[in-house]
């Protein structure tokens, strides 16, 4: 069972203010009222003439309203003002507040934290797979050495590659040798039978 607080002097004095406005803006409202009722009633013949009471019975009733009227704005004044104490003042209520968005976020965080290891988990279990994978077969072999499995794969589609197929200048320095070597050779062979056919 929750306990009492102990406001301090000047909020509890201020809700006594309050209290007493409270009560004084209600038996304002009722006594007026009571009294409008009472000017209603129709009283037997007296030393004033009826349109002389009447009159004055009628004043009266504008007066009594007008006191109705003005207690009911100083109780929406009043609800105002409770509404303003209990947002600047109300601290227990603010911190249970705040602690409870804490929790949930704690919460959210805690979720979040769980998916992203098993994630990690699932992500460690297939590479881990791969790697097996890769080191098993001919991929990984580059004359009998084993290649980290990114250089593996730039060299095998540096094989592949249309600029290595394509592009004459990138071809190797020592086959352009061997080819012009032998057309010289071919060339010399052409003209040695030339003069052969030519002396008989």
């Amino acid at each position: 069972m929750a306990t009492q607080r102990v406001l301090p002097q000047s909020k509890e004095t201020l809700l006594q203010n309050y209290n007493k406005r409270l009560k004084d803006d209600i038996r304002s409202i009722l006594d007026n009222f009571t009294e409008i009722i009472k000017s209603a009633k129709v009283e037997e013949e007296t030393q004033v003439s009826r349109a002389t009471q009447a009159e004055q019975d009628h004043y009266e009733m504008h007066v009594r309203a007008a006191n109705i009227v003005r207690a009911g704005e100083s109780l929406m004044k009043l609800v105002s003002d409770l509404k303003q104490f209990l947002i600047l003042n109300d601290f227990p209520s603010v911190n249970e507040a705040i602690s409870l968005r804490n929790q949930q976020l704690r919460t959210l965080q805690e979720e979040c934290d769980k998916k992203l290891i098993s994630l990690r988990d699932e992500i460690a279990i297939d590479l881990y797979e791969l790697e097996e994978e890769y080191y098993s077969s001919s991929c990984g072999q580059w004359d009998g050495v084993e290649l980290p499995l990114c250089e593996a794969f730039h060299r095998q589609d540096s094989w592949g590659s249309p600029e290595m197929t394509s592009d004459p200048s990138r071809a190797n320095p020592e086959d352009s040798d061997n080819l012009g070597s032998q057309e010289s050779m071919q060339r010399h062979l052409n003209s040695h039978g030339s003069s052969t056919s030519e002396q008989s």
